[in-house]
């Protein structure tokens, strides 16, 4: 089985010479599909950064980011947009709805932007609204909704065009406790039912147990890997090992942003 995604000797640099800043310092790892992968580490680590080089938001100061095969540094027009639209689906911390569009709207708003039939839009509207549980918020604006709903909404939107995988942002961020339960169950759910594949960034260890394999990057760079032994370990224990490689990054679970 080939990766979906391969990120090598990715760097990104901010400033010259003596106050540049390595966000990220040769990072290497692949993604295969079906995969289920965290980011952790703490603030300032590089972990957004990353996500936004594989997103094609912000352009690395070098090494290579492919996707099926592809680099991605060499799309332009079309096809960068194709690549963004079609190839990734982006779930952001804040939801980043349209406040002047509905759910329903906001969901079926790739679809509208990349021409796709009509009849197809609302199939898999239907399947993605019933399994996320927004039915009932279809016809509601944001300001309307609820936190949880709002964040359930957003996923409807970034799996809408069945993406080749899910970049999610903190995507408990903004979410009590009950309702970050209830998103991370959604978003397993699909990885194990579908065989979705979803890459991770959360400063959350409850949220990253739900992960099969979680990368820890600290100064730039891997300083560690977890892999949850599954069957044979618990999703409590592949928590409690989570909370022990945080601590060695430097004030535990509590104090990672």
């Amino acid at each position: 089985m080939k990766p979906i995604l391969e990120i090598e000797s990715l760097k990104k640099y901010y400033g010259k010479s003596k106050n540049k800043t390595k966000a990220l310092d040769g990072i290497t790892f692949q993604v295969m599909p079906g995969e289920f992968l965290g980011i952790m580490g703490s603030s300032g680590s590089g972990k957004s950064t990353l996500l936004n080089c594989i997103a094609a938001v912000i352009q690395p100061s070098g090494g290579t980011i492919s996707m099926n095969g592809r680099q991605i540094q060499s799309l332009k027009g079309a096809e960068l947009a194709g690549y963004r639209g079609k190839e990734i689906g982006y779930l952001f911390q804040n939801f980043e709805l349209l406040d002047n569009l509905t759910g329903r709207e906001n969901i079926l708003l790739p679809l509208s932007l990349h021409g796709i039939a009509e009849q197809e839009s609302r199939k898999r509207l239907e399947q993605l609204a019933s399994y996320l549980e927004v039915q009932e918020v279809l016809g509601k604006f944001p300001a309307q909704m609820s936190g949880g709903q709002k964040q359930r909404v957003a996923a409807a939107r970034a799996l809408i065009l069945n993406p080749g995988i899910i970049l999610a942002d903190e995507p408990t961020g903004a979410l009590d406790s009950k309702n970050a339960k209830a998103l991370m169950e959604k978003l397993l759910g699909l990885n194990q039912n579908t065989d979705a594949t979803i890459l991770m960034v959360t400063h959350d260890s409850n949220a990253a147990s739900y992960c099969r394999r979680i990368l820890f990057i600290q100064d730039g760079i891997i300083f560690h890997e977890l892999r949850r032994e599954v069957p044979f370990e618990s999703q409590q224990e592949f928590y409690g090992r989570i909370l022990k490689v945080m601590a060695q990054l430097g004030g535990g679970s509590a104090n990672v942003l």
